[in-house]
């Protein structure tokens, strides 16, 4: 089934180029939410249901044989329907007529440049995520979902007390209606309207290197914490490639698992916990440091059989657990690498059993902290921490 995707701007149908005009005008169904069908005349409209993907491969397949033309707002490629047509429905074969996105809109009025300017979306993504931007200390783009969001970014950022932030809406860019007002976070500019970009210039002082190694005071803990230098030196380990799936067995406070996204917007991770309080600790250590699309699941190994093969695994925790090591070595896909890291002598035990059998690298890792006596510096050795790496 060929699906025609046209993107189309806030102006209209002048939006669109002859080709997706033609497209247009011979579809004999066109689907879209009420504000896109609004700006065409088509004999045959269909608006989305809400929720939508849920809906989806049924509508596409109930309109099998039937010329279907599916508008999306700007490029259908960015964070739009396009996508979402390709994930859900992937035998259909997609024809996209992109029109001039918000984004592209957005770095026009704002005069900046589109390959320096970072992004993320309301519209897919909560309001925490934009974290990780405000922690790289330039401007960036966020695109709204409703008229809501633009207070939902200012309250974030001065929550974090950065109410001096600059803060931009641009609303119903490319149409008759467009308006741009600017204040700050403290100060919010007005929003009256549900399509809209909020510009964010955060002070240089709000940043938190993405660098593996978080001191660890940004981590709420029970003790059950991988610490600091460990932790730089665990993720290293893993070596993150963007995409990459983590799974993070015996999360603790998440903070391997949180330290492998906040590197790329891509990366996947899956944390399995089985303590509640530690759960809930997980879940906002990962919003308050910008990644609240990590996945929690439960206690190893049960969790593990339900989930997604992943590329990469750590196992901070339950490793002499009876079936998570078998269960973990089964799941990892060919190719991927497994990190664990032991301090007990039961678990240093079970580490250097697997390397017998499987191989790998093992290795002892010391750190020693400066603390006094007296009126004199020493160094304070902390708990050694064996360390396992190997690819499957």
């Amino acid at each position: 089934m060929i699906i025609d995707v046209i993107g189309i701007g806030a102006e209209g149908l002048s939006s669109l180029s002859p080709a997706a005009r033609s497209a247009l005008s011979t579809a004999e169904v066109v689907l879209g939410s009420p504000r896109q069908l609004a700006l065409v005349d088509a004999p045959t409209t269909r608006p989305w249901p809400s929720p939508l993907v849920p809906a989806l491969p049924g509508i596409i397949a109930e309109l099998s044989g039937k010329r279907v033309a599916v508008l999306a707002s700007g490029d259908p490629l960015f964070h739009g329907i396009a996508s979402t047509l390709r994930r859900e429905v992937p035998e259909a074969q997609l024809r996209i007529y992109p029109a001039v996105s918000s984004f592209a809109l957005a770095c026009a009025r704002l005069g900046w440049a589109h390959q320096e300017t970072d992004h993320t979306s309301l519209v897919t993504g909560e309001v925490d995520a934009i974290g990780v931007l405000v922690d790289q200390a330039r401007p960036f783009l966020v695109l709204g979902r409703n008229r809501s969001s633009a207070a939902q970014v200012c309250d974030y950022l001065d929550a974090r007390g950065l109410g001096e932030a600059t803060v931009t809406v641009l609303a119903d860019l490319g149409s008759d209606a467009e308006c741009i007002t600017t204040g700050t976070a403290a100060q919010p500019p007005a929003l009256n309207s549900d399509l809209a970009v909020i510009a964010v210039e955060p002070p240089a002082r709000a940043g938190r290197s993405l660098a593996p190694g978080l001191s660890d005071h940004h981590y709420e803990n029970d003790g059950q914490l991988t610490k600091q230098d460990i932790r730089a030196l665990t993720v290293c380990a893993l070596a993150p490639v963007p995409g990459e799936l983590l799974w993070d067995i015996g999360g603790g406070s998440g903070s391997i698992s949180i330290e492998w996204l906040r590197l790329d917007p891509r990366n996947r991770a899956r944390v399995f916990e089985s303590h509640p309080e530690r759960v809930q600790r997980i879940a906002a250590n990962a919003r308050a440091l910008g990644v609240p699309q990590l996945k929690i699941s439960g206690a190893a190994p049960e969790a593990l059989l339900r989930s997604d093969s992943p590329d990469c695994i750590f196992i901070g925790g339950g490793l002499t657990h009876e079936g998570v090591w078998e269960a973990a070595w089964e799941a990892l896909r060919p190719g991927g690498r497994l990190v664990a890291n032991a301090v007990t002598a039961e678990s240093v035990e079970k580490l250097w059993q697997l390397k017998q059998r499987y191989g790998g690298c093992l290795r002892r890792i010391a750190i020693e902290n400066e603390t006094t006596i007296g009126s004199f510096t020493a160094y304070k050795p902390a708990y050694p921490v064996w360390q396992w790496r190997i690819h499957k």
